[in-house]
């Protein structure tokens, strides 16, 4: 876990770096925009999308370093979608990564053109990042991604219909494989095309990163009910108050802590089928796990 935890820390001072190069500077017309988008891209994070994309890159070939274009890409899609459902018509939340959301500290339209913006930069980054593979493969990681975001924002408008309605198990796990997972899956797919993996690697790593994405997300719900405003960086208890349909509201807490642990099972039961060393993958679902431990 200590050459994990290294392996982290060294990603994300990586990709911040990356991230701070292709955004534009703070003082670029107009100011308050690009003020706006530094102030949630670079304001912290765990940085676990890029990181499970170079994980994965390297762990099929050893080739981390082409993988930062698509890994800060990705990055990039995510803060854009943390700001969107940040805004008040969403979950209305104040606080984000330890401090004000970007619409409370820029304004509500502002966030709005932020996100917009982060989003345009990813495809851009993604057509002009000279290490990323070319040809097919890099149409092909385009396409994965773009399908992913796309995914990502009918997971957000299936959650809005689930509040304060009477949901199934299987209801709320397609809102979270959307929502939650899809961005998490094309992580782990698009470090697999940009190392070597073969077509049943592929496979064992889409069942890794679809256990994987899910996890991350029972793990969310049990954080919102476990622990402190101050420990997670943003609001908790939020899911109660708006009424989400969560894990624990239907299956109770030793029933979302059970399944953690099933879904952790078989993320490593998939990449046991893999003959790679395995271990950053695992460390990343370790990683996941310990978040409620």
């Amino acid at each position: 876990m200590a050459d994990f935890t290294a392996f982290l820390a060294n990603v994300a001072g990586s990709v911040e770096g990356y991230l701070d190069r292709v955004v534009p500077a703070a003082d670029t017309p107009p100011e308050r925009l690009h003020e706006a988008v530094r102030w949630s891209l670079l304001g912290g994070g765990k940085r676990v999308r890029p990181a499970l994309v170079i994980a994965t890159a390297e762990t099929f070939g050893g080739k981390g370093h082409l993988a930062y274009g698509a890994a800060a890409a990705l990055e990039l899609i995510h803060t854009y979608s943390l700001i969107h459902d940040d805004l008040p018509s969403m979950d209305d939340d104040d606080l984000r990564r330890g401090r004000a959301t970007c619409h409370k500290q820029f304004g509500e339209a502002t966030a709005i053109l932020a996100g917009d913006v982060l989003q345009t930069i990813a495809f851009q980054v993604l057509t002009n990042d000279e290490l990323l593979p070319g040809g097919d493969k890099r149409l092909q990681i385009i396409s994965l991604i773009a399908a992913a975001a796309a995914d990502m924002v009918i997971g957000q408008q299936l959650d809005l219909d689930a509040e304060g309605a009477q949901v199934t198990l299987g209801q709320l796990e397609q809102i979270h494989r959307k929502k939650t997972g899809s961005i998490i899956s094309a992580s782990v797919i698009v470090g697999g095309l940009i190392g070597d993996a073969t077509g049943d690697e592929i496979t064992a790593l889409t069942r890794y990163a679809e256990a994987l994405g899910l996890l991350f997300q029972v793990t969310d719900d049990l954080l919102d009910i476990t622990q402190s405003t101050e420990t997670l960086g943003k609001t908790a208890g939020k899911d109660i108050v708006f009424s989400k349909a969560t894990y624990p509201s239907l299956i109770g807490l030793e029933g979302t802590r059970q399944l953690a642990g099933e879904l952790a099972a078989t993320a490593d039961s998939a990449l046991s089928a893999i003959e790679r060393d395995t271990s950053l993958l695992s460390g990343m679902v370790d990683r996941v796990s310990n978040r409620v431990s």
